[in-house]
């Protein structure tokens, strides 16, 4: 069994592109995860969908930016946080214009209900009776601090606590992680778009499973910054400076 797994998208077609094509390079999979925050914020969030409903044996969660679209909820800054602090009013629009904008794109193609349906986690048993957990941010939540590869082995205990899932597979804080913390074993995927690492490659996720176990490798890969750039600021995407920021 071989499964991709894949998260933090982010409506950025190209890295999707670049990655898919990877993994042809690399021998192709069974099958394919993904970990959430497919369409919210990037430049062609239905492009995005369009390519993940045609990959053979594709499952899916959740991510926080998708249920933002879906139901209205946004990040910070609050109405609240803007009124205590006024400088952050320039965040606030930023952010508001940003997820109407996918919520259009979206509602005028016919994916609302779609990313609607989404479910919260998804669950696999591995050849070798691994229980695998995959959820965007961490067991039972799509959102919050997640897991992050800076955090304490006693804080992601915290975090796990009730899991009972062996290997925990989470993407959210677009860092990537491969730890044994205590009965677990925790993968956070890192991003296929905007990453906060140095080499702002994208990330994901290759797993080998077998009757014996399992084997897991992150792949980074290259793509056309550049071109997602140029896309964001021809269509005057209203969070380009957001994305261009993380992006260069």
């Amino acid at each position: 069994m071989s499964i991709a797994l894949l998260s933090d998208i982010h409506g950025n077609s190209v890295a999707l592109d670049a990655v898919l094509t990877d993994i042809q390079a690399r021998g192709g999979v069974d099958s394919y995860c993904v970990l959430g925050d497919l369409v919210a914020l990037g430049p062609d969030p239905v492009g995005v969908l369009e390519r993940l409903v045609a990959l053979p044996e594709v499952r899916y969660v959740r991510g926080n930016t998708d249920r933002y679209v879906v139901v209205g909820d946004r990040p910070p800054p609050t109405f609240a946080d803007v009124a205590a602090d006024p400088r952050r009013i320039a965040t606030l629009v930023e952010i508001a214009g940003t997820f109407a904008w996918t919520q259009g794109a979206l509602s005028a193609t016919g994916w609302l209900d779609w990313l609607q349906r989404l479910p919260l986690e998804l669950h696999i048993t591995l050849p070798d009776g691994t229980d695998l957990l995959g959820v965007h941010a961490s067991p039972g939540h799509d959102d919050g601090p997640g897991i992050a590869p800076a955090m304490r082995d006693d804080e992601i205990l915290a975090v796990l606590h009730g899991c009972t899932a062996d290997l925990v597979c989470v993407g959210h804080t677009h860092r990537p992680m491969n730890r044994q913390i205590g009965a677990w074993h925790v993968v956070n995927l890192g991003s296929l778009s905007n990453p906060p690492t140095v080499e702002r490659r994208a990330s994901y996720v290759l797993l080998q499973a077998t009757t014996p176990g399992y084997r897991l490798e992150h792949c980074l890969v290259e793509y056309d910054r550049q071109a997602v750039v140029e896309a964001l600021e021809r269509m005057r995407h209203p969070g380009a400076a957001f994305i261009i920021r993380h992006l260069q």
